[in-house]
């Protein structure tokens, strides 16, 4: 094994390790926003595997490259998906016609 491929997948253990650590130590309350202000972090780390995809030059390499894609497009999706789900609860929902309090059954009261 070589020393270059044993110091990313180093990097890519204690990376797994410190991100479960950090994560698990965010109350139940912060992790929505946490996930959906992290985007950005997760697109850097989504680049960071294509370049290591693009550096690899065996089977342990590209393997190590996939599953660090995945897993950054996977959180990609995931805090977009949040988000969305987060701005819909601020929309103002559709008032019914008549809906003004100035009819009672129908009738004007």
């Amino acid at each position: 094994m070589s020393t270059a491929l044993l110091t990313d997948l180093t990097i890519f253990i204690l990376s797994l390790w410190v991100g479960f650590e950090v994560i698990s130590k965010v109350p139940a309350t912060l992790h929505t926003p946490l996930m959906s202000a992290a985007n950005s972090i997760h697109g850097i780390v989504l680049a960071g595997a294509m370049l290591i995809a693009v550096t690899a030059n065996n089977a342990v390499g590209y393997v190590i490259a996939f599953v660090a894609a995945a897993f950054a497009a996977m959180n990609v999706v995931g805090g977009y998906v949040v988000t969305g789900r987060m701005l819909k609860m601020f929309k103002r929902r559709p008032t019914a016609p008549g809906g003004d309090g100035s009819t009672t059954n129908g009738r004007r009261a």
